[in-house]
């Protein structure tokens, strides 16, 4: 039977990460978590600039600016390389792929998943920002809209997997036991999704950290 409660979810998961631009937890703290699609909103970019940011592959980041909101940094896409998406790609095309996942916002599920990004060899070496946050207390707002991804959805690397919008499943249809006797409970779930943008995600975050792969730099903020 597919499923899984909120509760039984966050026994399995009582944290979720997310890694960010290593000078953005201001911004998150003002405006919210937001999705590419959600920042490329606020900071009024359209036209050329927004469709090769929006709907095609990003080999690096990208820096805008706004008068009024300042810089921010859309981060790359360096793991999915478009020739291995081609080729994995399911009732979807690529430009719909990639405008799909820009306007999601992704948390992962396990320390395991986040760790493994931080230390993979195009942010290696690099600062970022980790947020650890309170699966309960989003779950309580969120739940009847998060997805679950089995997949990194936005990496082609090592034998990818098939990926489509069927990939994506709600708390109520996601196959967790299945996923769990198949790949263990570390890998039963990888990705959180939610969509456009987390406005209130202040009220969730645990702390905030400064890390270098596995390394911990500086406590940044932590909840009292």
């Amino acid at each position: 039977m597919n499923g899984i409660t909120v509760e039984e979810f966050v026994k399995h998961y009582p944290c979720f990460y997310h890694m960010a631009e290593v000078d953005s937890w201001d911004s998150i703290q003002n405006k919210g978590l937001l999705s590419t699609s959600a920042l490329l909103d606020l900071f009024e970019v359209n036209g050329s600039k927004r469709f090769a940011i929006e709907s095609c592959h990003r080999p690096k980041s990208v820096t805008i600016e706004h008068p009024e909101h300042g810089r921010a940094v859309i981060r790359d896409q360096i793991p999915m390389r478009e020739r291995s998406l081609l080729k994995c790609l399911e009732s979807i095309s690529p430009r719909k792929w990639y405008e799909f996942l820009n306007g999601k916002v992704f948390l992962w599920a396990t320390l395991h998943r986040l760790e493994g990004l931080l230390n993979a060899r195009a942010y290696r070496g690099k600062e970022h920002v980790i947020l650890k946050v309170d699966a309960r207390g989003l779950l309580s707002r969120y739940a009847s809209t998060v997805l679950l991804s089995p997949i990194n959805s936005g990496s082609t690397i090592y034998r990818p997997s098939l990926r489509g919008p069927k990939t994506f499943q709600s708390l109520k249809s996601y196959p967790f036991e299945e996923r769990r006797k198949k790949r263990g409970l570390p890998d039963a779930v990888a990705e959180m999704v939610f969509d456009y943008a987390i406005h209130d995600i202040r009220k969730y975050v645990l702390r905030v950290e400064k890390r270098r792969e596995n390394r911990l730099l500086k406590v940044i903020w932590e909840k009292s």
